[in-house]
C-alpha cells in the first residue's frame, strides 16, 4: 500500500459512465491512491496543465475526445506520466501502434478484474518513478561532469582520466556509460571501485575467450553498470548487505533483490543497451535456479550473464588469492556455471585487477593503512595524497582537522 500521497501515487481517472467512474475510483482510493475522477476529457486536459499525475487512466469511448486523442495531447503536456487506456472494443493494431508511438503505456480491456487493475497501476507507478529517477541521474551526471571539468587544471593526477573521459564524450554511448559510472562513484565510491575490478576481469575474459565484438562490448558495459540499480538504495543498507547479508530484514532483502531489475531499466534508457540490460538483470541468478530476481537456471541464464556472475562473485569475495579462486571452484555447478568457472580460472592469471578498497571512518583509521584516494581540504588544497601509508601523526592530523572543518570526501583505504 502506498505510504504517501505524492505525485507518484496521484491518478487522473476519466470515464463518462458514472457507475464505472465511481467503482474504479473507490477501488483505487481503498488502496491508498489519490484519485481525481472526471467525466469530461476536456476538463481533464485543463486539469493536467495545473497538476502533475503519476498515472492517467481514461476510457476510449468518450464524448468530444476519444481516449487515444486525449492521451496523445496529454503526452505533450506531461510526457513523464504513465498513460493507460481503458476500452471494451479496440483494434489491436491501433492499440499496438499507440503503444509503439509512446502515446500509451498499455491498455486494459473492460471488464477488468480488480487484481489486473491494481497490478497495472502498480507497474505504471513504477514506470513513472523510473523515468523521474533517470532524469535525476542524468542531471547529477551533468552536474558532476561540470565539476570535474572545473577541477581539471588543479588536479594533476586526474588529467589522464579526464582526457579519456573527454574523448569518450565524443561518442554518445560511451558518454552515457562514463557519466553513469561517475554518478555511481559519487553515490558510493566502493561500488564504483568494485565495478572497475569486475570490468578488468570481464575485459580479460572477453579478449581471451575470443568473443565477438558485440559480445565483448555487452560484457564490458555490463561489468561497469551491473550495480547501477543500487543507486536508489541507502549506503547503510548496501554496506550491511556486503558485510552481513544474512542479517537483512525481509524488506531490506526485497530492495537488494530488486536492484538487477532496476539496473536493467536504467540501462535500457540508453539506446542500444537492451542486451546489456538483460545481462545486468541476470547477474545474480544462480546456475541451480536459487538466485534472483527471476530464479533462472542452467542455460536459461544468458551466457554473458553467467560470465559476469563469476567475475562479480570473485571481485566481492572477502578471501584473497588462491582462497578466492577456491571459493569460485566450490560454487561450480550450484552458484556458477561450470563452463563459466573454467573460462574464468583460465583467464584470471592474465587479468590486472585493482586491489580491493574499503570505506572507513576516521575513528577506524589505524597506523599502516594505505589511503586509496587523495584527501583535500574544503578549499581544494591537497591534505594527504593517495597511496600514503598512514602513521599515527597522519591520523592525528586528520582528527585535528575535522575539529575545525569537516572532510566531505569518503575515506578509502586498500584492504
Amino acid at each position: 500500500m502506498p505510504d504517501s500521497l505524492d505525485e507518484r501515487n496521484r491518478i487522473l481517472l476519466i470515464d463518462d459512465e458514472p457507475i464505472v467512474l465511481t467503482a474504479l475510483s473507490t477501488t483505487l482510493r481503498r488502496e491508498g491512491y489519490e484519485v481525481e475522477a472526471l467525466a469530461n476529457p476536456l476538463e481533464g486536459l485543463e486539469r493536467i496543465k495545473q497538476q502533475t499525475f503519476g498515472v492517467m487512466l481514461i476510457d476510449q469511448h468518450m464524448p468530444q475526445l476519444t481516449g487515444l486523442e486525449f492521451l496523445a495531447q496529454a503526452k505533450a503536456i506531461q510526457p513523464d506520466s504513465t498513460r493507460i487506456l481503458i476500452t471494451a472494443v479496440l483494434s489491436f493494431r491501433i492499440a499496438l501502434d499507440a503503444i509503439n508511438k509512446g502515446e500509451i503505456y498499455r491498455f486494459i480491456v473492460k471488464p477488468c478484474l480488480r487484481e489486473e487493475l491494481l497490478v497495472a497501476i502498480k507497474n505504471a507507478i513504477q514506470r513513472f518513478e523510473l523515468i523521474r529517477a533517470n532524469a535525476t541521474l542524468h542531471e547529477a551526471t551533468r552536474t558532476m561532469n561540470a565539476e570535474l571539468s572545473a577541477q581539471v587544471t588543479r588536479i594533476a593526477e586526474q588529467n589522464a582520466q579526464l582526457d579519456s573521459l573527454n574523448h569518450a564524450l565524443q561518442q554518445n554511448l560511451q558518454r552515457s556509460i562514463q557519466l553513469s559510472v561517475k554518478t555511481l562513484e559519487t553515490f558510493n565510491p566502493i561500488l564504483a571501485h568494485q565495478a572497475r575490478r569486475v570490468y578488468e576481469l570481464c575485459k580479460t575474459m572477453a579478449a581471451r575467450l575470443t568473443l565477438s565484438a558485440d559480445e565483448r562490448q555487452i560484457l564490458e558495459i555490463s561489468a561497469w553498470l551491473h550495480d547501477i540499480g543500487l543507486v536508489g538504495a541507502s549506503r547503510t543498507l548496501i554496506r550491511k548487505w556486503q558485510s552481513a547479508p544474512d542479517s537483512l530484514t525481509e524488506s531490506e532483502r526485497a530492495i537488494i533483490e530488486n536492484h538487477p531489475r532496476t539496473g536493467q531499466d536504467l540501462a535500457c534508457f540508453v539506446h542500444n543497451l537492451e542486451a546489456v540490460g538483460q545481462v545486468i538483470r541476470a547477474h545474480h541468478e544462480r546456475f541451480d535456479g536459487k538466485g534472483y530476481p527471476d530464479q533462472l537456471a542452467l542455460e536459461r541464464i544468458p551466457w554473458l550473464a553467467r560470465l559476469l556472475t563469476v567475475a562479480v562473485a570473485y571481485a566481492n569475495c572477502p578471501a584473497r588469492g588462491e582462497a578466492a579462486v577456491e571459493f569460485i571452484r566450490n560454487g561450480s555447478g550450484t552458484a556458477f556455471d561450470p563452463e563459466a568457472v573454467r573460462a574464468f580460472t583460465r583467464c584470471l592469471p592474465h587479468a590486472t585487477v585493482p586491489p580491493r578498497q574499503q570505506e572507513v571512518l576516521i575513528s577506524e583509521l589505524k597506523p599502516g593503512m594505505v589511503l586509496a584516494n587523495s584527501i583535500y581540504t574544503s578549499n581544494g588544497i591537497l591534505f594527504i595524497p593517495a597511496n600514503q601509508a598512514l602513521s599515527e601523526p597522519h591520523i592525528d592530523k586528520l582528527r585535528n582537522h575535522t575539529l575545525v572543518s569537516d572532510i566531505t570526501q569518503s575515506l578509502l583505504v586498500y584492504c
